[in-house]
């Protein structure tokens, strides 16, 4: 089954069971576009406990200046505000000319410009970021109202 096929099949069988839901599987065609086609930066999501989770985002080459996190209508975004790879290829940086000291033999350390977008639900907060040793960590906590956590109810 090709992917078209497999995309329109799953949302259309899913659609008459399911009101207002529309924009979830926006998002979802979203990411699975963006996931047949985008595979840079590598990353994992890890569940630290049943509330709480981490995106690791292998950032090599990157410093902070370099990285632009935002969080709009559920939808956390990861992006490089790298202007232009050659220009770090050629001895070029921040615009200025700089002589060339080194000679790139091979350049094995991708540091390009990405745009990846994670959906997270709406009791979802995000804890914080922190970029060091060349990963990029998000901390993610699920927040459950009183209302909605388990309480035992007495028998009368």
């Amino acid at each position: 089954m090709t992917y078209l096929k497999l995309k329109d099949n799953i949302w259309n069988e899913l659609r008459p069971f399911s009101v207002g839901f529309d924009n979830i599987f926006d998002h979802f065609n979203l990411h699975l576009d963006n996931q047949r086609t985008v595979n840079y930066p590598p990353y994992n999501i890890v569940e630290v406990d049943s509330l709480n989770w981490r995106i690791e985002m292998a950032l090599a080459g990157f410093g902070k200046k370099d990285i632009n996190i935002e969080y709009a209508n559920n939808l956390l975004t990861i992006e490089s505000n790298v202007k232009s790879v050659m220009a770090d290829s050629v001895g070029y940086k921040d615009d200025e000319y700089k002589p060339k000291e080194e000679q790139m033999v091979h350049k094995g350390i991708s540091k390009r410009y990405f745009k990846k977008s994670f959906t997270l639900a709406d009791d979802v907060v995000i804890n914080g970021a922190e970029l060091k040793d060349g990963m990029l960590v998000v901390d993610l906590e699920k927040i459950v109202p009183e209302e909605k956590k388990p309480k035992t109810i007495k028998i009368k």
